[in-house]
């Protein structure tokens, strides 16, 4: 393996691929992030062409250390098994064994929400917390990481959860806000009923907020009335790429 301490997170989204060499003792960018635009169609293939461009430019500060990916999809022991925020081509893929070929490292891929979830509790506001812990991403749909007394329990898609008779993400996440213009009194109404549903059927611990919008967190979580915590999350946007490369960590030994 090569320098230890700098595994490389990659976070593959919709319009952009994100990729950081990670300092597992602080949690952050070991060096500047890299984006790349992500290609149109994004298939597998030119996905992973991507994620090469990443990977050269920070050999020299990663050398042969692993690589955690994330993608925004259900992901089972590294094969993608759902597609409805990817493209179609990626369904059935084993995406780590894909990457690996391409790149000729240790691969861990991961469900984008899950990664987040997982810096929450090595970093941030999820840290040292025991029992259940939720962590939620609001933005275009809702992201969710189950963690209990530590160990992920992955691909939970609770933003899947109906809400008169739609997903739950269609009503209440970040983006519902954007495009109906709701008020933040009415889009707290939404993310009350969310949250109190979540709360009757898992009963968390700790619930966690992040997402864009959680920047804002003043606005609407102290208006929120559940049994649980309820509090922003603290990594913000580096999330992702700081989980992955976690996890990719953990996994290599």
């Amino acid at each position: 393996m090569g320098k230890r301490g700098t595994p490389l997170g990659i976070d593959v989204g919709g319009s952009g691929i994100k990729g950081a060499p990670v300092d597992l003792k602080k949690g952050d960018f070991a060096k500047d992030r890299l984006r790349i635009d992500t290609p149109h169609p994004a298939t597998p293939d030119a996905v992973a062409q991507v994620v090469d461009q990443v990977v050269d430019h920070f050999e020299k500060e990663t050398g042969a250390s692993p690589i955690g990916i994330t993608l925004p999809a259900v992901v089972i022991r590294g094969t993608v098994l759902s597609a409805a925020n990817i493209d179609p081509a990626w369904l059935n893929t084993d995406a780590a064994a894909l990457i690996k070929e391409h790149t000729g490292r240790a691969v861990t891929v991961l469900n984008d929400a899950d990664a987040a979830g997982l810096a929450e509790l090595h970093y941030g506001a999820a840290q040292g917390e025991r029992g259940l812990v939720l962590v939620t991403t609001l933005g275009t749909g809702i992201g969710s990481a189950l963690i209990h007394d530590g160990t992920l329990v992955p691909n939970s898609e609770l933003g899947h959860l109906e809400m008169d008779g739609h997903d739950a993400e269609h009503l209440a996440a970040a983006s519902a806000k954007v495009r109906e213009d709701l008020s933040w009194e009415a889009y707290i109404e939404r993310l009350q009923r969310y949250y109190s549903m979540i709360e009757m059927l898992l009963s968390p611990d700790l619930i966690v907020v992040g997402g864009g919008i959680s920047r804002k967190s003043e606005q609407f979580l102290p208006q929120l009335k559940l049994r649980a915590p309820i509090v922003p999350a603290k990594l913000r946007n580096r999330a992702g790429i700081v989980g992955a490369a976690r996890l990719a960590a953990d996994l290599a030994g």
